[in-house]
């Protein structure tokens, strides 16, 4: 029986049957372009990315600070403390966060919300998310038996919203550490006692760096203010996670990114541990800033 193979002319070559294709010139030439082509799209990506995780930060401010607003509101305008007192750990009620973070993969307050975040006050008002407690762009974390964990939290609260149950403990050159309502600084304890400089001018919670949170505290150190500049510093330091710039939340309820302009308000990180307590940086308009947004002298 007679059969007839159809084959395309272009499946022969040289008399012999063969593929048409690339040539290896033909082949750098796509690659190069394809090159190109994503140098040119990737600082475009990151940018997208980064302006995506700077809005989502801002929408986990609201959400948390709103949550914080709801409980005074139900609680006759009382504030939540910013921080127990040592050992840390307990529960108390009145604390908006209990815990001691660091990079112990023992430490539970470090990767299980069940630990401290689902314990807290706000736990109710904030539609029982973990996530806003916490800037998308932190990818701290924590080896636990073999498995990675992300850590929990990047959000603390301003010191002086209800301080140490009440009490600045000595902070800011206090001569009276353990007065109720603060000594030389005021901690506001009630929603109407923020009349100065307002609701709108004090900070409730910002991102702090991942070498630098442990427990729910941010504290600002106000020596200095408004006229000593070169006795300024920092206790704590507030993150770095948007270039420079840092999420934070104020007490009327808006959030905002706001910008460093000092490079020592963000030296480098301290990878797996934290980076200590309390830092000279006179005459830096960052620690300017954050004093003008902490709180006021209490007479």
């Amino acid at each position: 029986m007679n059969r007839t193979i159809w084959k395309s002319p272009t499946c022969f070559r040289g008399g012999e049957a063969g593929f048409d294709g690339f040539t290896l010139i033909e082949l750098l030439v796509v690659i190069a372009i394809i090159a190109i082509l994503a140098a040119l799209l990737l600082p475009a990506l990151v940018t997208a990315k980064l302006k995506a995780q700077g809005v989502q930060c801002l929408d986990n401010h609201r959400q948390l600070c709103l949550a914080w607003r709801m409980y005074s509101d139900e609680n006759n305008d009382q504030l939540l403390y910013a921080s127990g007192v040592w050992p840390y750990t307990a529960h108390d009620s009145g604390v908006w966060v209990s815990g001691w973070m660091n990079f112990d993969p023992n430490n539970r307050s470090n990767w299980d919300t069940a630990q401290d975040i689902e314990q807290s006050p706000l736990w109710q008002y904030c539609g029982h998310s973990a996530a806003i407690w916490k800037c998308p762009s932190d990818s701290s974390s924590v080896t636990v038996n073999g498995q990675v964990k992300p850590r929990v939290r990047s959000m603390s609260m301003n010191l002086w919203l209800g301080g140490f149950e009440g009490s600045d403990y000595g902070l800011s050159g206090d001569p009276a550490p353990f007065t109720r309502g603060g000594g030389s600084w005021r901690v506001y304890l009630k929603m109407d006692e923020m009349i100065n400089p307002g609701p709108a001018d004090i900070f409730v919670f910002l991102d702090m760096r991942e070498d630098s949170i442990d427990v729910g505290n941010f504290a600002p150190d106000m020596r200095g203010w408004p006229n000593q500049p070169d006795s300024y510093g920092f206790y704590d330091l507030p993150g770095n996670y948007h270039h420079f710039a840092n999420g934070f939340s104020f007490a009327d309820g808006h959030s905002e990114i706001h910008r460093w302009r000092d490079t020592r308000t963000t030296p480098p990180l301290m990878i797996g541990s934290l980076i200590g307590d309390s830092f000279s940086s006179p005459r830096n308009p960052d620690v300017a800033w954050l004093q003008q947004h902490s709180t006021r002298p209490r007479n």
